[in-house]
């Protein structure tokens, strides 16, 4: 994995995720990929398109738990398990948010929200998974961008919790 500044050719120009990553000073790759619109799953088309397992890239799901916005990130292999993390987050219910609050809190759109660089800090929690891999991929902030990151950065980025949140 090579450190790279965001807003270079390899990304196609700075998101708030690359900027937080490079502000940071972690070590990182942008990986580009052309996004397919008619995908069912952005995260499963990412990594067939890289090339990557399916393990190995996860998604950023954004639910509510006791009325406030949460964000969950899983692998793009298995599905959330929205009782794990209202455990997680100390709460008692989550239910997936609705997708325009979900874009209005984080700034980005719909297949594109990164965990990173979101407009207001929300709490996260990190599938337990991630921590036994080298790097994990991310989105970076747009369709078509994957950021590839040591999960501890990932941690330490969004103040994530670490639990099993991921079923599948």
């Amino acid at each position: 994995m090579g450190k790279t500044k965001s807003g270079g050719k390899q990304g196609g120009g700075g998101t708030p995720a690359t900027v937080a990553a490079a502000k940071a000073k972690i070590e990182h790759t942008l990986h580009p990929y052309e996004p397919d619109p008619e995908a069912e799953s952005y995260g499963a088309a990412a990594a067939d398109a890289l090339g990557v397992p399916h393990e190995r890239i996860f998604k950023t799901l954004l639910a509510e738990v006791d009325g406030n916005l949460t964000v969950a990130v899983v692998p793009v292999s298995g599905s959330l398990d929205l009782k794990a993390l209202a455990a997680a987050a100390g709460g008692k219910r989550a239910k997936m948010a609705d997708p325009r609050d979900a874009e209005r809190a984080t700034g980005y759109v719909v297949g594109g929200i990164s965990p990173l660089g979101q407009r207001r800090r929300l709490p996260t929690v990190l599938d337990e998974s991630a921590s036994a891999l080298p790097t994990v991929y991310v989105s970076a902030g747009r369709r078509g961008l994957q950021i590839e990151l040591r999960p501890a950065d990932l941690v330490r980025l969004t103040g994530a919790r670490v639990a099993a949140v991921a079923r599948g």
